[in-house]
């Protein structure tokens, strides 16, 4: 028996882009909804940095397109839902329905879309892609999901590589109908 389907946002951000103590990065511990966001501490920025194994990690246009394709083939193997997703230079945001808790659908996107990107050989295969863990929120009603959506495909700046499903309204969803699939690149 499958465990009753789920809503979350998830995100998670590319090796080095946003280290602790920059700005605007929560550290895991202080990670609660509706806390205020940490003041900027250059020394532990500095640490972080020094710690890097490899350079920061970027996604070109090839990159956030295999990742993207990735993401949606990954969901419909799993019977997931993929409401929207957006992948960034830095970082990436997926809205997405499953079967189970977040933290193994983020664990998922993440293994396969390195997989897929070193069957590309784009990058040597130790290349190290993902910060750990990442953000997994849930999403608990309709407008919820609506307003992830929108955070995802159109507060993000210039879409990069976008998906996002369309629904007329939060009934379609709960009614699991939804419209039209609308792909950026």
């Amino acid at each position: 028996m499958h465990p009753a389907t789920a809503t979350y946002l998830i995100t998670w951000v590319c090796y080095g882009t946003w280290l602790p103590g920059e700005s605007g990065a929560v550290p895991r511990k202080l990670n609660q909804f509706g806390a205020p966001l940490p003041e900027s501490d250059q020394n532990r920025e500095q640490q972080s940095r020094d710690r890097m194994r490899q350079q920061p990690y970027q996604l070109d246009t090839i990159r956030r397109e295999i990742v993207l394709n990735t993401l949606r083939e990954v969901c419909a193997w799993r019977g997931w839902t993929l409401w929207a997703a957006h992948v960034r230079t830095n970082h990436v945001h997926a809205v997405i329905a499953a079967n189970c808790p977040p933290e193994v659908v983020m664990d998922d996107l993440k293994a396969y879309s390195s997989r897929a990107l070193n069957a590309y050989r784009l990058d040597c295969p130790e290349r190290r892609r993902w910060a750990r863990h990442g953000s997994t929120r849930y999403l608990w009603n309709a407008n919820a999901i609506q307003s992830a959506m929108q955070y995802v495909i159109h507060e993000q700046g210039e879409p990069m590589a976008a998906f996002e499903r369309l629904v007329l309204h939060a009934a379609q969803h709960h009614a699991g109908m939804p419209v039209a699939d609308r792909e950026d690149a």
